[in-house]
């Protein structure tokens, strides 16, 4: 089978296992931004690495990136990667006096990687819950470029073209507010196969 072609099985595996990750960052997020937040799921699927900057909105396109290594049972690069529009309205939200357009500073920096963090590590979180795997990541880095700029850092770091990518765009609400996140898993070449294995076939389907 094409490593691409899902099943309809393996797309609801891989569903849940996104909804778990988006139950656990709801619950983050609720206490970081003081109030209810609601999460979902808007595409889970796998895809190659080459197709990622296409999810982002072109090559040209500029975004948010926080980028964070995991280790352990399961090794790799993550990537949360957010508009500016997603971006500049979680900054609103977190910094008091922060207005549209104020140019970026340690403090605006800090709060989007915080973010990255949560919803990277709601997504570890989920793994180790679902596979009994001991998981640490790293401290995140923040980057505002264009969408063809993470191609660049993702082969620096070893993620072939071809190689499979973990792709989970979900939505955050909260009041009136929508942001929108993608995150995206480069396992690493011995790690890809065991948790494809696990998200495919050997995990509950709700």
């Amino acid at each position: 089978m094409n490593p691409y072609d899902l099943s309809a099985a393996d797309l609801d595996a891989l569903r849940e296992f996104g909804n778990i990750g988006a139950g656990h960052a709801a619950t983050a997020f609720s206490g970081l931004l003081g109030g209810v937040v609601r999460m979902s799921v808007t595409d889970a699927r796998l895809c190659r690495f080459a197709e990622v900057v296409d999810v982002l909105g072109g090559p040209d396109t500029l975004v948010v990136a926080v980028f964070i290594r995991i280790e352990g049972e399961i090794a790799g690069n993550m990537f949360v990667v957010l508009s500016t529009e997603s971006a500049e309205r979680l900054v609103d939200a977190l910094i008091p006096g922060h207005e549209p357009g104020d140019p970026y500073g340690e403090m605006e920096y800090s709060a989007l990687g915080e973010v990255g963090n949560i919803l990277s590590g709601a997504y570890v979180a989920a793994i180790s819950d679902l596979c009994g795997f001991r998981i640490t990541q790293s401290i995140p880095a923040v980057a505002i470029d264009m969408a063809s700029a993470l191609i660049d850092i993702g082969l620096m770091y070893g993620s072939g073209e071809e190689n499979q990518v973990l792709l989970i765009s979900t939505r955050l609400m909260q009041g009136g507010r929508e942001i929108q996140a993608h995150f995206f898993l480069l396992p690493d070449f011995q790690s890809a196969a065991k948790l494809f294995d696990i998200l495919r076939g050997k995990m509950p389907s709700g």
